[in-house]
Order: structure tokens, then C-alpha cells, then sequence
């Protein structure tokens, strides 16, 4: 299960460009982990951290699955009203 708030403030720091590696490092494991994005995305941001291409890419995925997360807690709370 993803821990969304960690999630969410992973994705705001790298988003904000203040994320430090570590940081980085856990936001793409999650997104990996969670198969949000494939072998070859992680494996390709392993090898070259410094790549932006892949960094932005990332930060889409992460706000994808954000917002789906948000969406099924607005209609899980609607629907029990």
C-alpha cells in the first residue's frame, strides 16, 4: 500500500526542485514499487540521476496517481453520504 502523503510530499519537493537525492531516489522506488512506472523507467533513472527527462516524466506519473487517489476519496466520501 502506498503511503500517499509521503508521496504527495516526495512529489512536492522534486516538483519544487529541493528534493535531495535520498529524496529522489525514494519518490522514483515508490512509483517503481507501486508499478507506476516500469523496469526500464527505474532502471534508467539508476543510471543517470541527473536526467531531467526522467525526473519529469516521474513527476507526471507521481501527480497521476495523486489525483486518482484524491478522485476515489471524494467519491468513497460522496457515496457513503
Amino acid at each position: 500500500m502506498i503511503d500517499f502523503k509521503r508521496l504527495q510530499f516526495l512529489s512536492n519537493k522534486v516538483k519544487a526542485n529541493t528534493a535531495n537525492q535520498q529524496e529522489k531516489d525514494e519518490y522514483m522506488l515508490i512509483l517503481y514499487q507501486n508499478r507506476s512506472i516500469t523496469k526500464s523507467q527505474y532502471e534508467k533513472y539508476i543510471k543517470d540521476k541527473n536526467n531531467s527527462e526522467n525526473i519529469n516524466a516521474a513527476i507526471t506519473i507521481g501527480g497521476i496517481l495523486l489525483l486518482g487517489y484524491l478522485l476515489d476519496k471524494l467519491i468513497n466520501t460522496n457515496s457513503k453520504k
